[in-house]
């Protein structure tokens, strides 16, 4: 049990704006606002700013993802022509040299000087190496350097002496870079 006597219908001493048995605040002569005829609450403003702000950033963030889908898809399709019409250029150079062995083709049945016909296939031969070359192609040089997996393949090995172990003694097929790319790995024969 409760010590002492005290009445649970006293008045709560010290609240600002209540009178002791009162139950309505004091408004010190003046008319209390009602709550519920208040429109805004207070703090209210700041929450629909948060709001447009948030609905902003949205709208900006949807519209710079669109803008990088659309970058992503232009890059893409710009990629695929490149690389549909990228060897263009270099078929447009080949041209020519493919007029020159038509012409040689001709060339050998219209006549029986071999020495012609010869001299004939050397120059479009440089000529297709010429137009390659300018095309950043080059032939990978084996024959007497050591083997070097990274532009040579060894197809087979031969019996040799200690200058010849380990190195390239005959080239099958030719390698070619393409600038410092190796596009073929040059076949070669290895003396072990």
């Amino acid at each position: 049990m409760i010590e002492g006597k005290h009445s649970h219908n006293e008045a709560v001493m010290g609240d600002e704006g209540f009178t002791p048995g009162d139950a309505y605040p004091n408004c010190e002569g003046e008319p209390c606002a009602n709550m519920a005829d208040i429109d805004e609450v207070p703090g209210d403003n700041s929450a629909d700013a948060e709001a447009t702000e948030t609905a902003e950033w949205k709208d900006k963030y949807v519209r710079l993802q669109a803008e990088f889908d659309n970058y992503r898809k232009r890059t893409l399709r710009e990629k695929l022509e490149l690389a549909a019409l990228g060897g263009e250029d270099v078929m447009r150079a080949l041209l020519p040299v493919l007029d020159d062995v038509d012409r040689a083709l001709e060339a050998m049945q219209k006549t029986d000087d071999v020495a012609s016909v010869r001299m004939g296939i050397e120059l479009v031969s440089k000529k297709l190496r010429d137009v390659l070359g300018a095309k950043g192609l080059s032939e990978i040089d084996a024959v007497g350097s050591v083997l070097d997996t990274d532009l040579h393949d060894a197809v087979a090995q031969v019996a040799g002496d200690k200058k010849t172990r380990g190195k390239v003694v005959e080239v099958v097929q030719k390698g070619y870079k393409l600038k410092d790319k190796v596009v073929r790995h040059a076949k070669c024969v290895v003396g072990e």
